[in-house]
């Protein structure tokens, strides 16, 4: 029996991948297992659709020189490569996957896109880590494309049809529906109907390769991070704050009030606090009551700042952002929603122009420490110069990235817990 593909990409998509897919996006564990597990199928489908592309067959003979398996979730320089592939399989299909994969999965549209290129660079990347380990040129990587031909609808997740995806047409001919599953290849036509045997089990021929082990096993993961998903919900219901000791680069312990939470955005559904009025000098700016706006503009106002001597006496408080993210494995885009706390930012140093401040970039212990500090400088960095292209720049006076250094959580923990480590900070300074 021919490989099956999926069985190349599992090892590139697990628990730590997804753990920190989850942090990088700001979403639910079990909602990135869910995205994954109905993307896979899908992409897997696409290339197999389109075996002898030139397109296709480059990225995928180029993709083991280009790194991509290896940085995954790190930055952009593949993503040219991606999105050619992704336009060259699905067309003027890939906004509608993209929306539909989000309903499915309960995640954002930017974190489904995002998911999609993740998922197309791992596939890319086995399918030419695979190719390159075992001498195929290209008619061998197409031979292997082709014979996946006909497994989209039996991988498909429960709850994820191709009428969903509205892949009729996109699917060139195979019929794809819960009765039979039929390929044609230049070769032979092939016809595989599946069994009247009981419910819970599969055709025989899924006992041949690698495909059965992955029918039982992503269901599997799925229930395992639903689980996860809903102890960590409960859990938030004990306890929505706790205090993070976090730490300036002189090695001084300061206190932050920091909201536990997944879900990087803070929606009503994952914290239950919602946007008021936070006055500004007679303007209103929106945030929480006791969030970063609220606590700058109490000590402004008390003239904390302005009887402050020197940058010592500032050293000891740091604000979080409640609502800046960046995407997952950028540094260069934020998630939507975010620009809203950065214009109050702006807004405050403006109010009160004699203001200094310094922004800080913190992750947590898990990853590769030097990917840490490199991703927590540049978006630091990236803050600073967005609040310089807004008229503030004379204002902020420095950019630092700490990666995980000074993180107080243990790996091992879970994500919610870890989550007081993730941070983008800014404190007042001389």
């Amino acid at each position: 029996m021919s490989l099956h593909v999926i069985d190349l990409i599992k090892e590139q998509l697990g628990p730590a991948l997804v753990s920190q897919a989850s942090s990088q996006f700001g979403e639910s564990e079990s909602g990135i297992s869910k995205a994954i597990g109905g993307l896979l199928p899908i992409i897997i489908g696409g290339l197999a659709n389109n075996p002898n592309n030139p397109t296709v067959l480059e990225a995928i003979v180029t993709s083991r020189s280009s790194g991509i398996l290896g940085n995954l979730l790190g930055g952009s320089s593949n993503n040219s490569m991606i999105s050619n592939v992704l336009s060259t399989i699905f067309g003027n299909k890939i906004n509608g996957l993209v929306n539909t994969i989000a309903s499915y999965a309960g995640v954002n549209n930017n974190s489904a896109s995002s998911l999609m290129n993740l998922v197309t660079g791992a596939t890319i990347g086995s399918i030419g880590k695979y190719a390159t380990d075992n001498n195929l040129e290209a008619s061998g990587i197409s031979k292997l494309l082709d014979d996946q031909k006909g497994i989209v609808s039996s991988l498909l997740p429960a709850g994820l049809t191709l009428g969903d995806l509205n892949m009729g047409d996109w699917a060139k001919g195979y019929k794809f529906d819960h009765d039979t599953i039929k390929a044609s290849s230049q070769e032979q036509p092939i016809e595989i109907t599946r069994s009247t045997t009981p419910t819970g089990t599969y055709p025989d021929r899924n006992n041949e390769s690698g495909g059965s082990i992955w029918k039982w096993l992503l269901p599997l993961l799925l229930l395992i991070a639903a689980g996860y998903f809903l102890w960590k919900q409960w859990k938030k219901t004990e306890t929505t704050t706790t205090m993070a000791a976090t730490t300036d680069s002189t090695g001084k312990k300061t206190d932050s009030a920091v909201i536990t939470h997944t879900n990087h955005d803070m929606d009503t559904s994952t914290t239950g606090k919602v946007d008021e009025n936070i006055d500004l000098n007679g303007t209103s700016l929106k945030g929480y009551k006791g969030g970063m706006e609220d606590q700058m503009i109490t000590f402004l106002k008390s003239n904390g700042y302005k009887n402050a001597k020197d940058d010592t006496m500032l050293k000891d408080k740091w604000y979080d952002f409640d609502h800046v993210n960046f995407k997952m494995g950028s540094s260069s885009e934020l998630e939507t929603g975010s620009q809203g706390q950065l214009d109050n930012l702006v807004a405050i140093l403006k109010a009160y122009p004699d203001a200094k401040i310094k922004i800080g970039g913190y992750t947590d212990k898990t990853g590769d420490e030097a990917t840490n500090v490199k991703i927590s400088k540049a978006r630091a960095t990236f803050i600073k110069d967005w609040l310089s292209k807004a008229g503030v720049g004379g204002q902020v006076l420095d950019a630092e990235g700490y990666g995980s250094q000074f993180a107080k959580v243990d790996a091992k923990a879970s994500d919610a817990e870890r989550a007081t480590d993730r941070k983008m900070s800014i404190r007042f300074s001389k």
